[in-house]
């Protein structure tokens, strides 16, 4: 018995995925598109290659699922809980005409336990048809690094036809972070609406920037258009798992808190006492966010520089 799992980019959401995969007591194959990366703990490292494949084309990289599902014969094919790899799981199940289960946390049989309402509830459910097709919810799995040499490569030609190709890629507009990833930071600063413009953000910037963190922000944020929509964390945004999530002025809304639920420690700053967030929070300042936080920074100025 096989699994396939489709590795979008190493880091540590893929590892959750193989360590998801490797607990189904199965040989575990591993997909990818673009350059081959380095993996142990896989029985083959399956690579498509193509023009295609130089972006994210989801029916493309779909196909090609589905092609290689052909000759590996796995009894579970699954993907990370993230925007592409729900898309591409979603359409292997279009080409294939079976069920798919997004953001799960364990799997045994024919029965998956997935998360629901924004985290609130966990659903058991009965998966049927072969494969199965399910994505790993993020950050609810730890990662287990595997061991030993990495597996040995496979590289392929998938057979794409003309419809394949109409959606992909055209341009990557890189995220307003110093180059931190939002996903993977250990400190991720965010606000919401308190920000007040989005000139109030440089304060959260710098903050950010001096704790090596990213910067994030609430839906209402975006919807303002005082972000990029990459910086939203959240139901409809990115699921985080820092070290430590500095939300300020953000009430802390149940899709908004479905995106740092992952986050070991919570620092809130808000005017508002009984706010929501102050009750999943480790730590609060019931304060003016553009008053706590510049003394946060001040402070970390002077222990550095003092």
């Amino acid at each position: 018995m096989s699994v396939l799992v489709y590795v979008e980019e190493p880091g540590d959401l893929a590892e959750q995925a193989l360590t998801f995969a490797r607990g189904l007591d199965a040989q575990v194959h591993a997909f990818c598109t673009g350059e081959e990366p380095a993996l142990s703990g896989v029985a083959t490292v399956h690579v498509a290659e193509g023009e295609a494949f130089s972006s994210f084309a989801p029916d493309a990289i779909a196909r090609a699922l589905v092609e290689l599902a052909a000759r590996v014969l796995p009894s579970a094919i699954l993907a990370s809980g993230t925007p592409r790899g729900n898309e591409v799981l979603a359409r292997v199940a279009a080409i294939t005409d079976l069920p798919f289960a997004a953001n799960c946390v364990a799997a045994s049989g024919d029965v998956v336990t997935r998360v629901r309402w924004g985290g609130s509830l966990l659903e058991e459910a009965q998966l049927h048809g072969a494969p199965k097709l399910l994505t790993v919810q993020p950050h609810a799995v730890e990662a287990e690094a595997a061991t030993g040499e990495p597996a040995p490569v496979e590289r392929f030609t998938p057979e794409l036809a003309d419809e394949d190709l109409v959606v992909c890629v055209r341009e990557r507009v890189g995220a307003a972070t110093g180059g931190v990833s939002l996903a993977e930071a250990k400190v991720v600063v965010s606000c919401g609406r308190g920000a007040g413009s989005p000139e109030g953000f440089g304060i959260i910037e710098e903050l950010a920037g001096l704790l090596g963190g990213a910067v994030g922000c609430s839906r209402a944020v975006t919807m303002a258009g005082w972000r990029p929509h990459t910086d939203q964390v959240g139901q409809t945004g990115t699921k985080i798992a820092p070290d430590i999530y500095i939300a300020c002025g953000i009430s802390g809304a149940t899709q908004h808190m479905a995106g740092c639920k992952g986050a070991k420690a919570i620092l809130a700053v808000n005017t508002d006492p009984e706010a929501p967030i102050l009750s999943s929070a480790d730590y609060a300042v019931i304060g003016d966010l553009h008053e706590v936080v510049p003394a946060i920074s001040a402070e970390l100025r002077k222990v550095r520089t003092g």
